[in-house]
């Protein structure tokens, strides 16, 4: 059984993330969460709340092709297996919290740092000199609780401290609209910045997508 530690923040990142990307409210069911979202695409992502194979049966009826999304905290190899070769999955990727903290974000020389906030949706950008967006990120706040997502520097400008600014100035964003923890959902790749900045692991989470 997935504990409730795990689907409290579950819950909480599926909010925030469809405030942050301006969707629907995720609607309650008896397996989890489904969100339905037109942006980045129309489709839906449904979040499994339950380990047995039927929550992820259930769930696979809601979250219509094209595109659909079923995202589960644990079984995977299970939910892989009853789904079959026509969802493809991603490896488990991890699931992040922290209690936000100010630190004043910096950037270096020939770089200049933006946030703007437009619907509760604060977008971060560092510009470089010629103009062209190295570094950005979003996050919106919801019952005290930011989502931090799509948090990316352009390869030409990394190694240059850019995603660590660009986290710093969205916490302090968040801090300013009552956040007082955050949550984002990133690849093993990025988890090393993240854990460097005082971010934890809190659970691992495997996606499938439905493309047909």
């Amino acid at each position: 059984m997935i504990s409730h530690d795990v689907t409290d923040v579950l819950h909480s990142w599926a909010k925030g993330l469809a405030a942050v990307r301006r969707n629907s409210v995720p609607v309650e069911t008896a397996w989890g969460l489904r969100i339905d979202e037109v942006r980045p695409k129309t489709r839906s992502r449904c979040l499994v709340f339950r380990d047995d194979l039927d929550a992820v049966r259930s769930a696979a009826k809601e979250a219509a092709a094209p595109h659909g999304v079923i995202i589960v905290a644990a079984a995977e190899d299970a939910a892989a297996a009853l789904l079959g070769p026509d969802w493809q999955s991603t490896p488990p990727e991890p699931l992040m919290t922290t209690t936000l903290r100010q630190t004043a974000p910096s950037v270096p020389a020939g770089y200049d740092l933006s946030a703007t906030i437009d619907a509760g949706v604060t977008n971060v950008r560092i510009h470089s000199e010629t103009g062209e967006v190295a570094a950005a990120g979003y996050t919106a706040v919801v019952d005290g609780v930011a989502v931090v997502d799509r948090v990316a520097t352009d390869p030409e400008h990394q190694r240059r401290g850019l995603g660590t600014a660009v986290m710093n100035a969205l916490a302090a964003a968040a801090m300013d609209q009552g956040a007082v923890t955050a949550v984002l959902h990133g690849t093993e790749e990025g988890r090393a910045l993240y854990e460097r900045l005082g971010w934890q692991l809190h659970t691992k989470i495997t996606s499938f997508t439905r493309e047909a």
